[in-house]
């Protein structure tokens, strides 16, 4: 483990919003082609939208409303896919979505605000249309990038019956480089280092575990330090991730341990079994109790360095998963309560766009369902959620022990849950009721609070007074929390 690891400080701060370009905002003052889908209709898997990075643009003052301060991007480079996973050139901008210079002009204008950027780095696989293997494709045995790629036999069969290349998810669309090849390694590193010096401030890397070389994700992070110190690494690495957080690869993960025990926990009974039953790959989800959820969020943080732990990029929804209010069977308050915890629990949030606005898997129930583009009629929107979300951000933003604190459970019994962020300058307890009915809470906060204090709720402003250090027969409505403070 490296004794120095340190990340960055500014993601312990940030509230994070993921953004998939053609679904989240399109605007009109910009060239579009023929052939896109009505914004409103139904999400396919070959389909645009026409969403770009003008829109984005545009739609930042309503992100620094709700108090993003960061953004993550799904991929942005030139491709032939909705999601830009299949990527053409890593050093263009796809033009659906505006070239280089709209997101230039896009990343100034979000630093001006004091809001970050990501940018999604798919470096395990290129596409069919990446230049290289299309000239492998059409040269064969006399191409010079032969090398650059995986094949089992030749000519390639890229389009027809199984493919005679290594691919990822054998997908003959997404040929996976060598990245055992010096001159590979070179050209990726190239592409880390040209966007870095453009300025962005971070990379969130796709399906790093498939990388097979055991030096790249070492180079790659000394790479990105000597460039920006402060540039976040956040890895898609659905399980524990022990072996990734020891300080010589990444800052933080995605966190989808987190993400299950929140849907095991808030969703209880209400799990939809159907969009739960693959979930990134993880064990179907069971309920759990306050103790069993209690001991799992301990653990999270137990198992990795502190600084891994402050870096987390905790997350309820993705694009590769069913948005939570679905998996929770659109039980707004169990939503409610999940954002709760994750705005009071370390790491740096992530909201997937249009989540806040109460967006729904489709009826279809297929994957790309979570997709939809963004609805920007506000008559649509669940304005109950919305706020709930804005106010616990901001609260997070306000309160310095939500983002540094000290984590440290009180009690998890039953269905209820009572926890502290800790500073040397504040305290917060945070009551959790996850059950059906009104709770009263009995708990001795003599070590967090004087006898006597008067305590203020900072989600309602509502005061309860402490009699001997304890809360006595504190009523908790169901489905509800509270974050008290010294009022």
């Amino acid at each position: 483990m490296n004794a120095s690891f340190s990340t960055p400080e500014w993601v312990k701060k940030a509230v994070f919003y993921q953004i998939f370009p053609d679904r989240f905002a399109r605007s009109v003052s910009s060239v579009k082609l023929n052939n896109l889908e009505p914004w409103d209709s139904d999400p396919t898997i070959c389909g645009f939208k026409g969403g770009d990075l003008q829109g984005v643009m545009e739609k930042l003052d309503y992100l620094e409303d709700l108090g993003i301060n960061a953004v993550y991007f799904n991929p942005i480079f030139q491709s032939a896919s909705n999601h830009r996973y299949h990527t053409h050139d890593y050093f263009r901008v796809d033009p659906l979505l505006g070239e280089n210079e709209v997101f230039k002009a896009l990343l100034a204008e979000a630093h001006r605000r004091g809001i970050k950027i990501i940018l999604d780095g798919v470096f395990n696989h290129a596409s069919r249309g990446f230049f290289q293997f299309n000239h492998l494709l059409e040269c064969g045995a006399a191409s010079p990038y032969i090398d650059w790629f995986l094949p089992r036999s030749l000519p390639l069969n890229a389009y027809h019956g199984k493919p005679n290349y290594e691919c990822w998810a054998d997908l003959p669309a997404l040929p996976k480089f060598n990245t055992n090849n010096r001159d590979v390694k070179d050209y990726l590193f190239n592409v880390t280092r040209y966007w870095l010096d453009m300025g962005i401030d971070g990379w969130r890397l796709d399906v790093p575990g498939d990388i097979t070389d055991p030096d790249f994700w070492c180079d790659f992070r000394e790479l990105v330090k000597s460039v920006n110190p402060d540039a976040y690494l956040v890895g898609e690495i659905p399980w524990q991730a022990e072996e990734w957080l020891r300080g010589d690869k990444f800052d933080g993960v995605m966190n989808y341990q987190f993400t299950q025990a929140c849907l095991a926990f808030f969703g209880g009974q209400d799990i939809d079994p159907f969009l739960s039953a693959n979930l990134m790959g993880l064990p179907q989800t069971q309920p759990w109790n306050g103790s069993q959820f209690a001991a799992r969020v301990s653990e999270l943080l137990s198992i990795y360095p502190e600084e891994a732990v402050y870096a987390q990029l905790n997350l309820l929804s993705s694009h590769d998963m069913p948005r939570f209010l679905s998996l929770v069977s659109n039980q707004v308050q169990n939503f409610r309560l999940a954002t709760l915890f994750q705005m009071t629990y370390p790491g740096a949030p992530c909201i997937y766009y249009g989540d806040e606005i109460g967006m729904v898997n489709g009826p279809s129930r297929k994957s790309e369902d979570a997709r939809y583009a963004f609805s920007w009629d506000q008559a649509s929107w669940s304005y109950e959620i919305r706020n709930f979300v804005r106010h616990c951000i901001q609260l997070r933003r306000k309160n310095s022990a939500l983002t540094s604190g000290d984590f440290k459970i009180i009690s998890g019994e039953d269905n209820k849950f009572t926890y502290t962020r800790q500073t040397e300058t504040q305290t917060l307890v945070i009551i959790i009721n996850n059950t059906d009915t009104s709770s009263n809470v009995d708990e001795n906060l003599t070590q967090y609070f004087p006898p006597q204090a008067l305590l203020k709720d900072l989600l309602t402003g509502n005061s309860v007074s402490l009699y001997g250090g304890a809360l006595h027969d504190f009523g908790l409505a169901p489905k509800s929390g509270v974050i008290l403070d010294i009022a």
